[in-house]
């Protein structure tokens, strides 16, 4: 087990990548706290699956478009792990519309979450982790290119914002031998975007290997830059979207 002892939060983890990100995270020996909003009996699960790996686990109520909310959850995954080693800023949301008719609070809601959220989670870790700590984004392969269609640019620009701050962070912690890295996910078969979906053909068309991606393809790739296989990868982005963006 690459993570055995290691003591992980994961942002937005109640299903899809979230899940599959903290239930590998366990699988690789760590004790692993998750946030959700509303789905606590989807969240239960991914705790007692957690626990089924041995580890320690925790599902903590918490909108992280409220700042004050993002930093009690982060205490609250202090103390019932007894410290953190790695934060995943997994949680983010999605709205389709064109900037012409793009409501204000549609705007606010994809930098609240998907920006500033992780700016904030990030803030509160920071002073937990200690030498070897991990600090990893979920981006998304639009932070590159906006292939087809209309309706994505401030969600892509919002992905867009983690790379520069993934960089930025990396520059601020690497001498205290802390990493931070984003993963940018293309098309992932999960419940926000199923692979049998009105977008499924369009998008599976982008890919050389026509088809979406599994959400453990995306777990595994985080549980490499947690461990200490990749101790010397930071400051970057892993793109994992079966070639889209080639």
């Amino acid at each position: 087990m690459s993570l055995q002892g290691k003591r992980a939060l994961v942002t937005g983890a109640s299903r899809g990548i979230g899940a599959a990100i903290a239930k590998a995270l366990a699988a690789e020996g760590a004790d692993v706290a998750i946030t959700y909003e509303k789905s606590a009996d989807a969240a239960n699960e991914v705790v007692r699956a957690i626990e089924a790996h041995g580890r320690k686990a925790a599902a903590i109520q918490a909108d992280s478009a409220n700042p004050g909310a993002i930093h009690a959850s982060v205490e609250k995954a202090v103390g019932a792990l007894g410290g953190l080693d790695i934060l995943v800023n997994n949680a983010g949301i999605i709205r389709f519309s064109e900037v012409k008719d793009m409501a204000l609070e549609d705007i606010d809601a994809l930098l609240n979450v998907n920006v500033r959220g992780v700016i904030l989670a990030s803030k509160a870790v920071i002073p937990h982790l200690g030498e070897g700590g991990r600090i990893i984004n979920i981006g998304s392969y639009f932070a590159d290119r906006v292939p087809g269609g209309a309706g994505l640019s401030v969600y892509s620009l919002t992905k867009s914002a983690l790379t520069a701050f993934t960089k930025g962070l990396a520059r601020e912690l690497g001498s205290r031998n802390i990493t931070v890295n984003v993963v940018q996910p293309g098309s992932i078969d999960t419940d926000m975007n199923p692979a049998h979906g009105d977008f499924g053909p369009a998008l599976k068309a982008l890919s050389p290997l026509g088809r979406y991606g599994e959400v453990n393809d995306i777990a595994n790739a985080v549980a490499f830059l947690a461990s200490d296989k990749a101790k010397y990868v930071t400051g970057t982005a892993v793109t994992v979207d079966g070639g889209a963006n080639a």
